[in-house]
C-alpha cells in the first residue's frame, strides 16, 4: 500500500516511550463502568479501559459513547446476534439513562484532579494531547435521548456533546439502524425519517460530528446527501473482507474518501473475520488485513481506530488497552513507518474532527 503521504500538522501526544499514541474513535467504557461499578481512575482487571491501563498502552484519549440499553437488557457485553426488530425506547427513559451516564463522565473529570478532560473543541483536544491530559469526547450512540423538536440536542451540546450516531442498530424517531447479521448487505431497509433529516441539519449547524457506523446503507446515503461535514464511521470495517451488515461496502468507502472523512477500524472479532465468528483466538493479522484494505481504498490519511473496547469481543492479543502496542507491531511488520502509524493512531482523528468542529 502507498503510505508515502505527509503527516498532518498535529501535536506529538505524551505517551510511554516506544508506544504509538492512540486517540480511539469509539468505546463503551461508560456503560461498562455503570454495569460493573468499577472505577475509571484506578487500575483494575475488569473491562478494557481505565486510566492507568490507558496510559500504559499509549491510549491518550477517545470518543466515549453514551449508549441507552433496552430496559430489560443486561447492560454491557457483546453486541447481540441477528436483530430483526427492537422496540423503540421512550424519550423519558432514554433521557434519564443518558443523564446518569453523562453525569458519570462529569464526575470522573471532576475527581481526576485535571488528569481527565471532556473536550469541546479541536483546540482543547490538541492541548490535551500535547500536555498529557486524557481527552474524553462525548458521543451519543443512538439519539433516543433527543426529542424530535431537538431541544435536548441544544442542551446536551452545551454539556459537551460533540459526536452523535443518529441510530444504534434499532429504529428510533430519526431513522433505522442496521441489524447485526453476517453474510448480508447493509442495505436492510429505509433510512432517515424527516426528523432524522432535521437532526442532520442541526448537527451541521452545531458542528456535531455525525457517526454513520450503525446506520443502514439507505441511512448512510441520506446523511451523505445532506451533510456538509466529512463522512465518518467511527467503528466499522471493510465489508469486502468480512460481510457483516455493520461493515462498509466499497461504494460507501469511496464516499467516505471523497468527503475527506474517516473510518475507524473496529476490533470486534465478529466484524473482522471473514466467517463472522466471535473467536478471541483471531490473530491480529486479520485486523491488519482490514487496515491494509482501508488504506488502499481511502488513503493513509482517512483510516483510524475505533476499538469498541468495553462493548465487544476483542482478539486475545488485544485483551485491553495495555495491548495496543501489539497491533502497531503487526502493522510495522506490514511496512507502515512511524509517520503512517501516528496518522492511524491519532493524527487522522485530529484532522477529521478539526474539519468537522472547526479550528
Amino acid at each position: 500500500m502507498d503510505t508515502d503521504v505527509p503527516a498532518p500538522d498535529v501535536p506529538s501526544p505524551t505517551a510511554p516511550a516506544g508506544t504509538v499514541p492512540v486517540f480511539d474513535g469509539h468505546n463503551d467504557t461508560v456503560l461498562s463502568l455503570r454495569a460493573t461499578g468499577r472505577p475509571f481512575l484506578a487500575r483494575g482487571d475488569e473491562g478494557h479501559i481505565d486510566l492507568p491501563r490507558a496510559r500504559e498502552g499509549g491510549l491518550v484519549g477517545g470518543i466515549f459513547a453514551v449508549f441507552v440499553t433496552d430496559p430489560g437488557e443486561r447492560p454491557g457485553g457483546d453486541p447481540p446476534g441477528v436483530i430483526t426488530s427492537s422496540p423503540e425506547l421512550s424519550l423519558d427513559y432514554a433521557q434519564r439513562f443518558a443523564m446518569t451516564e453523562l453525569a458519570r463522565l462529569l464526575r470522573i473529570e471532576a475527581e481526576s484532579g485535571g488528569a481527565v478532560r471532556i473536550v469541546r473543541s479541536a483546540a482543547e483536544l490538541r492541548a490535551c494531547l500535547a500536555d498529557g491530559t486524557f481527552a474524553v469526547q462525548l458521543h451519543f450512540e443512538g439519539a433516543e435521548a433527543i426529542d424530535p423538536d431537538l431541544d435536548a440536542l441544544e442542551v446536551f451540546h452545551a454539556a459537551g456533546l460533540r459526536s452523535l450516531g443518529p441510530v444504534w442498530s434499532r429504529s428510533n424517531a430519526f431513522g433505522h439502524g442496521v441489524p447485526f447479521d453476517h453474510g448480508h448487505s447493509p442495505d436492510t431497509g429505509p433510512g432517515l425519517t424527516d426528523a432524522g433529516r432535521e437532526l442532520v441539519r442541526a448537527c451541521n449547524r452545531l458542528r456535531v460530528m455525525l457517526d454513520l457506523s450503525h446506520l443502514n446503507e439507505a441511512g448512510f446515503w441520506d446523511v451523505a446527501a445532506l451533510t456538509d461535514a466529512p463522512l465518518v464511521a467511527s467503528h466499522s470495517n471493510a465489508w469486502a473482507i468480512s460481510p457483516s451488515t455493520r461493515n462498509l461496502t466499497d461504494k460507501q468507502l469511496d464516499a467516505v474518501r471523497d468527503s475527506e472523512g474517516l473510518v475507524g477500524v473496529n476490533f470486534h472479532v465478529g466484524f473482522l473475520r471473514p466467517d463472522g465468528e466471535r473467536d478471541p483466538a483471531t490473530p491480529l493479522s486479520v485486523m491488519a488485513d482490514h487496515v491494509d484494505y482501508l488504506v488502499d481504498r481511502l488513503g493513509i490519511d482517512k483510516v483510524g481506530l475505533g476499538s469498541d473496547f468495553d462493548g465487544a469481543t476483542m482478539p486475545a492479543e488485544l485483551a485491553d488497552a495495555t495491548a495496543l502496542p501489539n497491533l502497531f507491531d503487526v502493522l510495522r511488520g506490514r511496512g507502515y513507518d512511524d509517520a503512517a502509524l501516528a496518522q492511524i493512531g491519532h493524527g487522522n482523528w485530529l484532522r477529521v474532527l478539526g474539519r468537522t468542529w472547526g479550528a
